[in-house]
């Protein structure tokens, strides 16, 4: 089995020192030995922005344990899609491999033993398109709840690993994500109901008329397209941090969150399929994907569709 600690790391930062500088001292624990750290750039002409982003360069130069640190610092801001998007074809352009955390991810005890160990068993399996450390489905819900992981459709990347095998398929722009998620396997993909159609439907769409400044659901469609799953751990080994005032996406911690735990060695392997009930608890209780809100989606679909048409689309860049 490979040393987890030599399993690439790879950083996503920004301007948050502080939430950096807990990732880094949670990493301590742990010494991995090779970390790359990707930090976007400032706005141009806030001076303000640009004393934060210099101040999280100064938290990764603290890093104060043996370790091989490679630095992708941006000099002007490319926004939460591109930014991230762009430091993660960085990482895959050196390691062929690895473990990817935001700079408001806390990694618990296990979860570099566990992405190690699955990096390791399915390297050269590609039905499954990437690993993740992140948990919210209770075990009255999960098919094979002795196992210790289960596999999913849905990308959770609040702590995670992939191989470049998959990342390679990823394509920033959601121009065509109709061509390339068509037919039967997008119904299959998207769930096989109703709801789950409509929803991904309604949020790819939003992403193909550039309504929201993201990466990660580009990183569904590719996962979707590729008919790949995510192989879920069944306990939570990450903490989210994330949730204040200056995020972007996330202002508030939901119920659903819960704290990192411990999983029981050795692992319990489950059968390479998808999970299809975890699926369904997760995309209605967490992504409120539900009967009742199927109709309002559509109908901002529409809307949105109806209005794509009256202006220029703002195109969003490949990586």
């Amino acid at each position: 089995m490979t040393d987890a600690q030599d399993v690439p790391v790879l950083i996503l930062a920004y301007n948050r020192a502080d939430r950096l500088q807990e990732v880094v001292d949670a990493l301590r624990s742990w010494e991995p030995r090779h970390i790359f750290v990707s930090v976007d750039g400032p706005r141009a002409g806030d001076d303000a922005d640009r004393s934060k982003v210099l101040a999280t360069h100064d938290v990764v130069r603290s890093i104060d344990w043996d370790a091989e640190i490679r630095t992708n610092f941006q000099p002007v801001n490319l926004g939460c899609g591109l930014g991230v998007s762009t430091g993660i074809s960085w990482f895959f352009d050196q390691v062929d491999s690895g473990i990817i955390l935001e700079d408001d991810v806390i990694p618990g005890p296990d979860f570099f033993v566990f992405c190690a160990d699955l990096l390791e068993r399915y390297r050269d399996d590609e039905r499954v398109f990437s690993i993740s450390g992140c948990n919210f489905a209770p075990p009255e819900v999960v098919t094979q709840p002795e196992a210790s992981y289960r596999f999913s459709a849905i990308t959770h990347v609040w702590g995670w690993a992939t191989w470049r095998r998959s990342w390679d398929q990823y394509r920033y722009s959601m121009s065509d994500w109709r061509v390339r998620l068509r037919g039967r396997n997008r119904w299959e993909a998207m769930g096989a109901d109703l709801p789950g159609y409509v929803y991904w439907t309604a949020v790819f769409d939003w992403m193909r008329f550039g309504h929201i400044d993201t990466w990660d659901y580009q990183l569904s469609v590719t996962q979707m397209a590729s008919g790949g799953l995510t192989a879920t751990s069944n306990t939570n080994l990450t903490e989210n941090i994330g949730f204040s005032g200056d995020s972007t996406h996330t202002n508030y911690a939901p119920p659903y969150v819960r704290p990192a735990g411990s999983l029981a060695w050795p692992l319990v392997h489950p059968r390479v399929e998808r999970d299809l009930a975890a699926d369904r608890w997760v995309r209605k209780s967490i992504l409120q994907s539900t009967t009742s809100s199927m109709l309002g989606m559509a109908r901002q679909n529409l809307l949105q569709r109806a209005a794509s048409a009256t202006r220029p689309v703002r195109r969003l860049g490949r990586r």
